[in-house]
């Protein structure tokens, strides 16, 4: 769902230079999800290969990844594990939305009407098992690290944020800095364009910096993290009728949450909620290391299992392979 608080947030737009040499902390599920989503047939269909295995996710890995190590930029990606139980009923609310989609979408596709198939298709989106899988083997082999969160991967990202193994994190949600995350990078992953009332207009990565949101909000991270409970994060679905800017109100205005909460009388048990961002586990045992891409067992990934373009692979492994040979005894310079 993601946190929605974009109208409050101050951001910055940078450029790809800004982050070069700079190591950074990938929010995997939720770029696979942007990938799934946005990367589809003008109807809606996602890209398949001839045994009509999606795709999508690969092209998405395939195309944009490389791109941003050509501009030296340092990634490594962390994975969901284990839900929160809070996270549970929300999921099954989720998928409950999901179905509603698809019976949507049967209506559109017996009606032709591709826009409504486009708009389906991307709400009834899953990442499957399977496809995290596939995932976690390509980006390996662009020579990547990856790491497993113990459960919510935007906890861990912002836990390497904080020890400084990482100069920031990437995700397309504002959740990271509710788990105290010192910078975030939002839109890095994208398609540089994107169509908005049928106009294509030009993405540009954006910095969110935890210490300025506080500072121009004139609130602690406590409050950030009950301004996010108000407005509705992935464990709630927030208090009708309270937007980002109320919600800003509302903590500035009460010092006692139990007051707050206590007057506005929600369904849902904000201590808990509370207690779920504040002790969400990590794995402090990981390691960060970078390789050379496996260029064969890229092209066995990509065009001998999923029929992806020889040529274009190539062309995409020639790049990179130039790169790490112009980068080799130059990781000593890399900044966190």
């Amino acid at each position: 769902m993601g946190l929605n608080i974009s109208q409050i947030i101050p951001k910055r737009e940078i450029s790809l230079e800004d982050l070069s040499n700079r190591k950074l902390a990938v929010d995997a599920s939720q770029m696979l999800y942007q990938f799934l989503s946005s990367i589809r047939q003008p109807d809606g269909t996602p890209l398949m290969d001839s045994n009509e295995n999606i795709t999508s996710h690969l092209m998405g890995i395939s195309t944009r990844i490389p791109n941003l190590i050509e501009n030296n930029l340092k990634l490594a990606f962390v994975f969901d594990g284990k839900p929160p139980l809070l996270k549970i009923q929300e999921q099954e609310q989720r998928e409950h939305r999901k179905q509603l989609a698809e019976e949507k979408l049967e209506k559109a596709k017996e009606e032709g009407d591709e826009e409504s198939m486009l708009k389906y298709s991307k709400q009834s989106t899953r990442l499957s098992f399977k496809m995290t899988d596939e995932a976690k083997e390509l980006i390996k082999a662009f020579g990547l690290p990856i790491i497993q969160a113990p459960s919510e991967a935007e906890a861990q990202c912002s836990f390497l944020a904080e020890k400084n193994d990482v100069y920031a994190v990437v995700s397309s949600d504002f959740d990271s800095l509710l788990y105290s995350a010192t910078r975030l990078i939002k839109n890095l992953t994208a398609s540089k364009k994107r169509k908005i009332r049928n106009v294509y207009v030009s993405i540009n990565p954006e910095m969110i910096e935890l210490s300025q949101v506080l500072k121009e909000l004139e609130i602690n991270q406590d409050q950030l993290i009950i301004l996010a409970i108000l407005v509705g994060t992935d464990y709630n679905s927030g208090i009708k009728g309270i937007g980002p800017k109320n919600a800003l109100k509302l903590v500035k205005k009460y010092n006692n949450f139990d007051r707050l909460f206590s007057e506005l009388n929600p369904d849902f048990d904000w201590k808990k909620i509370y207690a779920t961002f504040k002790s969400m586990p990590v794995m402090k045992n990981y390691q960060l290391k970078w390789s050379e891409p496996d260029e064969e067992k890229i092209r066995k990934i990509l065009v001998d299992d999923h029929d992806f373009n020889e040529e274009r692979v190539d062309k995409m492994l020639e790049k990179l392979t130039k790169k790490e040979k112009r980068q080799r005894g130059l990781s000593s310079f890399l900044k966190p």
